[in-house]
């Protein structure tokens, strides 16, 4: 533990439980005095999530906010039938599952952190309907939906909209509704979906009991979490999903998972079961291992499908991870969950969206250096227009689901601490307003272009001097990172430093997180490129082809329109010197390959082994590879502006220099690296085959018919127990059996 004195006032930085450290929030028993909290016995919780409206965004945040309320978000009820007037969930006959929920669970929050009109308008309608219309049974929803799911989904709409507006129908409509579930759920138990999501319907009973103490939600959540599918285990016991999917199930299911990440987190919570706690460490681990995908994610297109960045990852799966660990840091305030929220949020999740949010993706790609409709894919489960651009390029569950990211990320950048501080767990450009030590209402303005900048500038606004603990989350790759305020600081990367002080009305707190390049090696030891949270991903010229749809929401091809297939040159004892830093004036949209604010000028060759094969990227060649074409400059820029990107690299030997011949494998993999000798490339060159009647019985080669005459030979013996005797059943014998078909090919 550091100890720093600061000229004028006490400033004590403390390091809490680094990343590596499996362990849950800072050792206090103390409860938020201003936010609530979880009440005993629920296991105590490192935050305090704020109130929705308490962190608002600015700069380019706010512009990226904007564009989605003014896009689809904004405006699919006026022409997607699912989200229309006849919604079941506005009391129409038409759709009454999990549109409307999804489609609230992120259009509310985006309403109340925009302020825009027409979203506020909507938000007000939609939740009403839900809270003027309770059944006397205490049921919710429409009629038709007997899916705990969807009932569960809109629970989370409307604590939200509580925490936003403060809606006396909220605590009443959920205390009665929970009421109902505790009575029906013996006889009508959780199955499919709401079997696996569970968790999520937790969240609010656990929410309404930090409100209103009422004993009753324990015993609901506890039945939940008994009739719910077991995540814990399944994280802690991964062998049986380590493996590609090869067919669609619920417990394989990517939404799912990106879900259940926060699961095992629940259960401990309720239970204080060590066990549960580690499982959730377990399952970021394995689904990284197993599935992991550079973007920040893991690959499930729709299932479990393996590590190759040729695989698919849903935006839902992006979305509801990015929830979980939201919820994950305001249990337990490990900053390694800060981390991973940002390298998904600043990455995938802008990744698999067209620049104006007009359209989005069903499926992303890590090399995704087209999107090209075909009915061969690398997708295991999901159809060969999975990764166009469009309003519902697949299902529509991601098209109803694609509005939560953004907002909820926003709310949950700053949270409150046990000892009614603050603590910045996340980074971007916002503002956040809320009570600190002694009831005394603070404001910290955010001022940064993070992450494409690595300074941070936050200005104290306060009536009068206040002391309150500040924390400030030091990610794990910002070696050398300064907090300056009186003095400057240096805090260990991969903890929240601690800052206690009186803070007056102006004080000034700049965080300097230096961003070096990183190589990480991935599939087929393959570099990907990092700075700061950002992943870096070849630039592809892009051409957007109007493939189907109307004019006015079409759906989009993208095609490239330069190489893609390049090796890449770098040092990798001092990766640093292998690129150049190009930035430029953020402009908006930001996340747009034509509007990239970082730029890395890099060396690379192109591999002509390395094809397209269906519809993308074949798959990468195992580094490191061989080339004898010229050197050529590329450019890579953020993921989340590369619409078409390579993002791991295959790694080109030393300046193009042959290397020591690597063994040859019987794997695919190892053959497609083996370099092809320039005289094939024109040379005619001839195989054939033998085919005849030896391939009936298909035993040790073509020398067949000659070897079952030999008695001591292996071909008479095998022939003799499974024909007989070759004076009375012999290779003549064969000849009308063979048929020429693919069964002797």
């Amino acid at each position: 533990m550091q100890h720093r004195l600061l000229a004028a006032a006490t400033a004590v930085i403390l390091p809490l439980a680094p990343g590596a450290a499996q362990t849950a929030s800072p050792a206090t028993p103390k409860a938020n005095n201003f936010y609530p909290s979880n009440k005993a016995p629920l296991g105590q919780s490192a935050y305090s999530i704020l109130p929705l409206g308490a962190v608002m965004p600015q700069g380019w945040l706010q512009q990226q906010l904007n564009i989605q309320a003014t896009s689809l978000t904004g405006n699919l009820p006026k022409f997607w039938p699912d989200l229309g007037p006849d919604n079941g969930w506005l009391g129409g006959k038409g759709e009454s599952w999990e549109r409307g929920p999804y489609y609230t669970d992120g259009m509310v929050p985006l309403a109340f952190l925009t302020q825009h009109p027409e979203l506020l308008d909507m938000a007000g309608k939609w939740a009403g309907w839900t809270l003027d219309n309770q059944r006397p049974d205490g049921g919710i929803g429409p009629e038709s939906c007997k899916d705990w799911w969807p009932l569960g989904l809109m629970c989370k709409t409307l604590t939200q909209y509580y925490d936003a507006t403060g809606d006396p129908r909220v605590i009443p409509v959920l205390t009665r509704f929970f009421a109902y579930m505790k009575v029906e759920l013996p006889k009508r138990q959780l199955f499919e979906w709401a079997k696996m999501r569970w968790a999520d319907t937790v969240l609010s009973t656990i929410w309404l009991y930090n409100r209103t103490g009422n004993p009753e939600l324990l015993e609901v959540s506890k039945l939940l979490m008994a009739q719910g599918h077991d995540y814990a285990r399944q994280f802690s016991n991964f062998e049986p999903y380590s493996k590609a999917s090869p067919n669609w199930n619920l417990e394989n299911h990517g939404v799912n998972a990106g879900m259940a990440y926060k699961t095992p987190g629940v259960m401990f919570q309720l239970t204080g079961n060590a066990q549960h706690r580690q499982a959730v460490y377990d399952g970021i681990t394995n689904l990284d291992q197993f599935h992991g995908q550079a973007g920040g994610t893991f690959a499930a297109d729709e299932c479990f499908a393996g590590p190759s960045p040729t695989q698919g990852t849903e935006l839902c799966s992006v979305g509801e991870s990015m929830f979980s660990f939201e919820n994950l840091m305001a249990m337990f305030g490990d900053p390694m969950f800060g981390d991973k929220l940002e390298r998904m949020s600043y990455n995938a999740w802008p990744g698999t969206f067209s620049p104006d949010m007009w359209a989005h993706q069903y499926d992303q790609q890590a090399n995704q250096p087209m999107c090209r409709n075909g009915a061969e894919k690398w997708f295991i489960t999901n159809g060969g227009g999975a990764n166009l651009f469009g309003v519902e390029p697949q299902y529509g569950c991601c098209t109803a689901n694609m509005h939560q990211g953004w907002p909820k990320f926003v709310r949950h950048l700053w949270m409150a601490t046990p000892d009614d501080g603050l603590a910045a767990v996340a980074y971007g450009p916002c503002v956040v307003t809320a009570k600190v030590k002694g009831g005394h209402t603070v404001s910290i303005g955010v001022v940064t272009d993070y992450p494409f900048s690595d300074t941070i500038r936050m200005t104290i606004q306060t009536a009068k001097p206040v002391e309150f603990p500040l924390q400030l989350r030091i990610p794990a790759w910002a070696l050398g990172a300064t907090i300056q305020t009186d003095t400057t600081l240096s805090p260990q990367p991969g903890t929240f430093a601690t800052i206690t002080r009186t803070w007056n009305n102006g004080d000034t707190v700049n965080l300097k997180l230096p961003m070096k390049i990183r190589i990480e090696r991935r599939f087929n030891n393959s570099a990907t490129v990092l700075r700061g949270p950002l992943v870096f991903a070849l630039r592809i010229g892009e051409s957007w082809q109007k493939f189907r749809g109307d004019d006015a929401h079409p759906e989009y091809e993208v095609l490239p329109t330069t190489p893609w297939n390049y090796g890449l040159i770098f040092d990798e004892k001092d990766p640093e010197q292998s690129f150049k830093i190009v930035t430029k004036p953020l402009t908006d949209p930001v996340y747009s390959s034509k509007h990239a604010p970082i730029e890395l000028h890099a060396k690379g060759r192109i591999l002509p082994q390395w094809k397209e094969a269906r519809h993308s990227a074949d798959l990468l060649p195992v580094s490191p590879v061989q080339s004898a074409e010229p050197v050529q400059d590329i450019v890579l820029i953020p993921y989340g502006c590369a619409k078409l990107r390579i993002t791991e690299f295959p790694v080109l030997a030393q300046s193009g220099v042959p290397t020591a011949k690597q063994p040859l494998l019987p794997e695919w993999d190892s053959l497609k690296n083996h370099p092809t000798p320039e005289w094939y490339q024109d040379a005619n060159f001839g195989i054939y085959a033998h085919w005849g009647g030896y391939c009936v019985p298909a035993y040790i080669n073509e020398w067949d018919p000659r070897g079952i005459y030999l008695k001591n030979s292996a071909e008479y013996q095998h022939h003799l127990s499974t024909y007989g005797d070759p004076s009375q059943f012999g290779y003549k014998d064969f000849i009308p059996m063979f048929k020429a078909d693919k069964r002797y090919l």
